[in-house]
Formats: C-alpha cells, sequence, structure tokens
C-alpha cells in the first residue's frame, strides 16, 4: 500500500477483557509493518483517552480493543478517525470496503517493524488528567466539601487507572473504591454484566455506600465510555438514576455555572440524541443556549461537534444510555470526566446545604417532570428479523392516532427523512442521516420512539412521559401517575 509523503500515524489502546492486550499487539504488529506508525499504550486505557490520544498527537486513526458494557464472552474492535471520534460515513463503508478486498488471511502483513511502535504512558495520562482538570466549574466548592464521601467501582475495567486520580487531583480526599471490583479481570467475576446501567452491577457498590453512609456512588463499565451513579434520595435511601435524570442534572449545572460565570454569549450549544430526554432542550431553552439533537450513537455528536468548530463551542452533552462528554478535546463518551464532573456537581449542591436528589427535584419543578423507559424486544433467528421488520412496516402504514389518551400531532421517520403533522397533514424533510427509527409526538408533550437494534436481534422502544410537578412532596406520587401511564401505553401499544 502507498501512502502520501507524510507518515501515517495511529494510537492503538484496550480495555481489560481477555485477549484485549494481544489483539491491540496483533493490531500494532500489522500496522507497523504496512509502514504506519503506532503509538502504543503501555497498559489498558479508559476509550476517552484513546480519542484524546489522537487529538493530542495528530494522529490519523485510532484503535481501542473492547467491547465496552457487553457480556465477558465478547471482544471488539473500535475504530477511529483523525478527530478522535469513531467513523461515520463515508469512512466507515470506504474501511470495509477495503477489508472486502484483501482476498485472505495470508494476505496481511504481520511482521512488526519494532522501529515504527512507541510506547506512550504516564506523559499522556498527565496531559489527560491535566485537560480534566481544565473543566472544572466549581474549585472553590470542592475546596470546601473535600471530604465528599464518594463510593467508586470501575468493575474490574480500566478506569482504575484514572478516575482515583483525577477525582484526587480536583482535591477530593475521601474517595471510597470498591475493594472486590477494584482489580481489572477479563471475567468479570463479580457481575453477570459489567454494565452500570444494569442495577445488579453495583450491588457490592451500594452495599458499601449503605454502610458508609456516602454522599454519591458511582461505577463505569469496562472502557470507562459510561457510567452509573447512586444517590441517597428524599426518603434517605439510596437510589440508582437512570441517564436521562443523570444526563440533565449535568446539562442544568453546566447550564447553570457557565450562566453565572457570564460565559454565555449565543455561542454555545449542547447535544443529545433523538432517543434522549427533552428535559434536556427544556434546559438548554431556559438559557438561551442552542440545543441540538443527533441521531443514536456518540460518533454522531462528535460529528456535530466537528461541524460546529469554529462557529459555537460545545459545552457539554449526551445519551440516555449513560454516556456524557464535555468540552471538545476529547470526541466520545468520557466516564472519566463525567466522574469528575458528577462528584463536582455534588459537591456544589452539598456545599448549597443539598443532595443530588434534591437538585434533581428542583430540575423537575423548573422544567417539567419527566419520565422515561427503554422497552427491548428480543425476536430471535431469521423469523424473528422479519418479525422486527414487520413490526416497523406497520407502526408506518398504520400509526397510532392516539397515544395514552393523547391525540399524536406529529410523526417523524428517519427512514423517510420526514416529518408529518397529523393534525394539517403537511408533510417536511428533516435535515439528518437516513435510519430506521419512527418517533411519535403527543399534544401532551409525549415521545415514543421505536428502532431496531444495529447490533442485536432487538426492536427498543423508549418512552418518554412529560409531566408537571409543582410541589417537591408530590413527587412519589406524580412520578407513579407517569409509570403507570408509561405501562398503559406497553399494553395499548401490545408490545
Amino acid at each position: 500500500k502507498t501512502y502520501p509523503k507524510e507518515q501515517i500515524k495511529v494510537a492503538i489502546a484496550h480495555d481489560s477483557r481477555n485477549n484485549s492486550r494481544y489483539f491491540a499487539e496483533v493490531t500494532a504488529s500489522v500496522f507497523s509493518a504496512n509502514g504506519i506508525y503506532v503509538y502504543f499504550f503501555d497498559d489498558l486505557r479508559p476509550t476517552p483517552e484513546l480519542s484524546f490520544a489522537i487529538r493530542a498527537l495528530d494522529c490519523h486513526s485510532g484503535v481501542v480493543l473492547t467491547a465496552s458494557h457487553n457480556p465477558k464472552e465478547y471482544n471488539g474492535y473500535k475504530a477511529y478517525w483523525n478527530d478522535g471520534a469513531q467513523l461515520i460515513a463515508p469512512h466507515d463503508k470506504n474501511v470495509i470496503r477495503e477489508v472486502e478486498q484483501i482476498e485472505g488471511i495470508d494476505a496481511v502483513s504481520f511482521d512488526k517493524d519494532e522501529s515504527k511502535i512507541e510506547v506512550i504512558g504516564q506523559q499522556m495520562d498527565d496531559q489527560y488528567l491535566d485537560m480534566l482538570m481544565g473543566l472544572s466549574l466549581s474549585p472553590e466548592a470542592i475546596q470546601r466539601q473535600k471530604d465528599l464521601k464518594i463510593v467508586f467501582t470501575p468493575i474490574h475495567g480500566t478506569a482504575i487507572k484514572s478516575v482515583p486520580p483525577a477525582l484526587d487531583r480536583m482535591g477530593f480526599t475521601n474517595v471510597h473504591i470498591v475493594k472486590e471490583q477494584a482489580e481489572p479481570d477479563g471475567n468479570f467475576p463479580t457481575v453477570v454484566y459489567p454494565n452500570p446501567e444494569e442495577a445488579e452491577a453495583l450491588n457490592i457498590a451500594l452495599q458499601q455506600a449503605r454502610e458508609i453512609d456516602a454522599d454519591i456512588l458511582m461505577g463505569t463499565d469496562p472502557d470507562a465510555d459510561r457510567v452509573g451513579i447512586a444517590v441517597k434520595n428524599h426518603h434517605g435511601e439510596f437510589q440508582l438514576l437512570n441517564g436521562n435524570q443523570t444526563g440533565s442534572m449535568l446539562i442544568h449545572y453546566l447550564l447553570k455555572m457557565w450562566n453565572e460565570k457570564e460565559k454565555l454569549d449565543g455561542k454555545q450549544f449542547v447535544a443529545k440524541t433523538i432517543v434522549t430526554t427533552d428535559l434536556i432542550e427544556k434546559i438548554a431553552e431556559h438559557y438561551q443556549v442552542n440545543c441540538y439533537d443527533t441521531l443514536t450513537g456518540f460518533k454522531y455528536i462528535a460529528a456535530l461537534i466537528k461541524e460546529k468548530e469554529g462557529k459555537e463551542v460545545f459545552i457539554g452533552g449526551g445519551e440516555e444510555s449513560y454516556g456524557y462528554l464535555f468540552g471538545d478535546k476529547v470526541r466520545d463518551k468520557d466516564a472519566v470526566a463525567s466522574c469528575v464532573m458528577i462528584a463536582e456537581m455534588a459537591a456544589y449542591v452539598k456545599d448549597q446545604g443539598m443532595t443530588l436528589f434534591d437538585f434533581l427535584l428542583d430540575t423537575y419543578l423548573q422544567f417539567g417532570l419527566y419520565r422515561e423507559q427503554l422497552h427491548s424486544l428480543t425476536k430471535k433467528g431469521k423469523s424473528g428479523l422479519e418479525e422486527i421488520q414487520q413490526m416497523m412496516r406497520e407502526l408506518r402504514s398504520d400509526p397510532p392516532k392516539t397515544i395514552g389518551g393523547e391525540k399524536v400531532v406529529s410523526i417523524i421517520d428517519y427512514l423517510e427523512g420526514k416529518e408529518k403533522n397529523m393534525i394539517s397533514g403537511d408533510q417536511k424533510p428533516i435535515d439528518f442521516p437516513e435510519s430506521n427509527v419512527l418517533q411519535f409526538f403527543t399534544e401532551g408533550g409525549s415521545k415514543i420512539s421505536a428502532r431496531p437494534s444495529g447490533t442485536e436481534p432487538k426492536i427498543k422502544f423508549y418512552f418518554s412521559i412529560k409531566g408537571q410537578l409543582t410541589d417537591k412532596a408530590a413527587y412519589d406520587t406524580e412520578a407513579q401517575k407517569l409509570d403507570d401511564k408509561i405501562k398503559g401505553i406497553i399494553q395499548e401499544m401490545k408490545i
């Protein structure tokens, strides 16, 4: 393969999964054998640090060996472009086209060229951690609340390398690491799935949080791009928050602080995916900050940041599946930055005599009470795939006129690239890449999304129901009403 005169450079990292190191070494061998210069991390590292390194080292591409939050049997290969983001069109298709032209394994050169491999580590860690420190918005609150009681678990993954040192640099002195899950281990011996979205994965951490009466619990997935949290609710019990709740609080905190520091001038934006709560949009609206929607997948948020470069400044964003990002130095969801920002937010509200749950309720009081739920249907085999396709066909040809007793006022079809007003019958094009997703919007502000999974034999339904909260004391009752409404809609839609 011939390249232009400039030296092509890539960065490679890996997580704690079985064989990840071996696969990373093979990847480095192949790149170097083909004349490509490799920056190779000396040990496991979080995915966001790999994204950061691509940009910091001016690489053309990057790879991290990980299967993220999937079961232990899996492994995977995440490919990145020169902006530090995962590949999107046309690069994804072009890469696969190149792969398909390889006639067999014999055509691949595995003869490692040591002169083309440079081991990186501590120096890059320091650069990455320095960048994280620069995100801080309330250093004074941290100073006053430095003994904030934090329980942290990396769930046998890479975050052990970065989260404790990051929290330490921020000034937090009372961090308790869950010993049983501190050691990187690809068998993930203490959990069924190493996924902080699953309550079971945080059981041991929850037990420890109760024992020491912690202020906050945080748990990251194996490659440290997702984080789940638990806080004490208004009954004094630890409660796991979902990704929409954590994401909404983070955006509320960021915009509140940017506003207080008089840093908002109409040239900033936040971003979320189409299936993430619209509460984020309401918060942004209040602060007169642009809020953009993207397709599901953080690579689309990264593409948006690239598109807006030099025109608008990215403050932060996220998706309901526990992934968040702040600033533009990393171009993938970053659980290390998230842990730092969540801990700072907890210190800030504690400094005001509140808990994070109080802050969540305040957010609902100010902007509306939103309840979200994800409902997945698994349909295995070829017949299952056909069933899923048939469900989408029926939703397109005969869409529901009411959902949960509310009139459907508009439908967005991301496959056909149009939005239809169900009252007037008018249609208008939407500016989104093609994707097999349908969204139904009701007169009461509810949003229901249907999306077949791209990687599993599943169809996912995302429910977002809007209500009002006028009094914190009414939260339990109002939240239950909305949950019951979602339950009713699931039965009504026969899913």
